[in-house]
């Protein structure tokens, strides 16, 4: 398959369900709110070694959040609920509560059916007593007094079962002209909500498979794309290939991620020097969700 002359492998992505959670950050400027999402998403790009996955989903316009304050969203996700509340409110404690002027909100608030995890409901013992609740529209929130005034948090956050690994695999010609071309598909799907990319930039270098011969590891580099292997492993690289670069995508359903890879396909295709662009699988013993490359050669549609 080829799509603008790039090779487009005939596979498919691998990707398996997840816990996940929208967090509202606001503060008195934006650039407040993504300091504290910053610091809030610090070491969370892969549940093989960390809490949670978590990245910036979007920058927030005052009409967009419940206080009308401009604010940013972030998505986290884990292996289950449990997992997924201890890690809200540790973080959500030291990098949000932490941080001038902030407030922190339930970002799946429009969803009825939704699980919840107490998050304001735990942080509101730093208040030391001296806390206090609202409920407003049938939302529970607590402030905690602090140095600058008041930290308010929502009581309850929604959780609900995402998709996680979407990916995609971009060969190219050079270092440079690969990471241009993943640099594109990442920017190209940041224009979407529901989803993100937990990886530094969005990029991921050292793509992983599944075990190693140290015991003690879960994983270890995905050595049939390592350009500097190629003479004495069993290489999947493409002869004009000299660089690898792996998107990494996490979401909230399905129907996101399959419309994230899409966008990052074509984005990464359009860009010079790429060879070839396949996906991740572990020939269905991950996870039950596939996504056919061969699907997504057709035009994305616009960002949801």
């Amino acid at each position: 398959m080829h799509l603008n002359g790039v090779s487009v492998a005939d596979t498919f992505a691998e990707a398996f369900p997840i816990t996940g959670a929208r967090l509202v950050i606001t503060a008195a400027t934006v650039e407040w709110a993504a300091i504290a999402a910053n610091a809030l998403t610090g070491y969370a790009t892969s549940v093989i070694a960390c809490d949670v996955e978590a990245a910036l989903e979007a920058p927030l316009e005052p009409c967009e959040t419940p206080d009308g304050r401009p604010g940013v969203s972030v998505l986290m996700f884990a292996f289950s609920r449990d997992a997924l509340g201890r890690a809200m409110v540790g973080r959500v404690g030291q990098c949000v509560l932490t941080c001038p002027t902030t407030a922190c909100y339930n970002g799946l608030a429009e969803c009825p059916s939704e699980k919840q995890v107490s998050v304001g409901g735990q942080l509101r013992f730093f208040g030391d007593s001296h806390q206090s609740s609202k409920k407003l529209a049938g939302r529970r929130f607590w402030r905690i007094p602090v140095m600058d005034g008041e930290f308010l948090c929502e009581d309850r956050f929604g959780v609900v079962k995402g998709v996680a690994g979407g990916n995609l695999i971009i060969c190219g010609v050079d270092q440079s002209a690969t990471l241009n071309a993943a640099t594109s598909a990442a920017r190209a799907i940041r224009t979407l909500r529901d989803v993100i990319l937990p990886f530094p930039g969005g990029i991921v270098r050292s793509g992983s498979k599944v075990g190693s011969r140290y015991k003690q590891l879960k994983a270890s580099t995905n050595d049939a794309y390592c350009p500097t292997l190629r003479g004495v492993v069993d290489s999947d690289l493409p002869w004009a290939a000299n660089a690898v670069y792996e998107i990494v995508i996490d979401g909230l359903s399905f129907a996101s991620v399959r419309q994230a890879m899409q966008v990052g396909l074509h984005a990464a295709c359009a860009a010079p020097g790429v060879v070839r662009v396949t996906a991740g699988n572990y020939g269905g013993k991950l996870g039950p969700h596939h996504i056919f490359l061969r699907e997504l050669l057709d035009s994305p549609g616009a960002p949801g």
